[in-house]
């Protein structure tokens, strides 16, 4: 099996059975948005403790890579320190998902992380 096809393999599962799908009662960040260009959707909730993500959950309805990324997303950030998780880089969240994405599905993949900082951004302008 190629490398790529296993990466294949691990999108349909992230995709199929998303890893912290749901809303999050204890959420302090959140923020949604939508890619108009395939009608993805993504809201994300953020638990942050001690400037820590210490819970992150998702809803949205799109297709697998949209979905898959968020999933791998929110598994990749969890007791992430804020900073280190707003710093995050497309390019290298996009390398760690390991299949080529034209440019389409790039903001596909990426629309849970625009998500996530959004919501960051929001906590660190409301945060005391």
């Amino acid at each position: 099996m190629l490398a790529e096809d296993m990466y294949r393999e691990q999108i349909l599962d992230y995709y199929r059975h998303p890893r912290n799908f749901g809303t999050l009662d204890a959420a302090n960040a959140r923020a949604a948005d939508w890619n108009p260009v395939c009608g993805d959707k993504m809201e994300m909730f953020v638990a942050v403790a001690n400037n820590r993500i210490s819970d992150i959950k998702f809803m949205g309805s799109g297709c697998a890579i949209s979905i898959s990324s968020a999933s791998l997303l929110t598994e990749a950030v969890k007791g992430k320190h804020i900073d280190e998780a707003i710093k995050l880089d497309n390019d290298a969240f996009i390398s760690e998902l390991g299949v080529t994405l034209s440019p389409v599905r790039r903001k596909c993949a990426l629309l849970g992380l625009k998500v996530l900082k959004m919501a960051l951004v929001n906590y660190l302008s409301t945060a005391p």
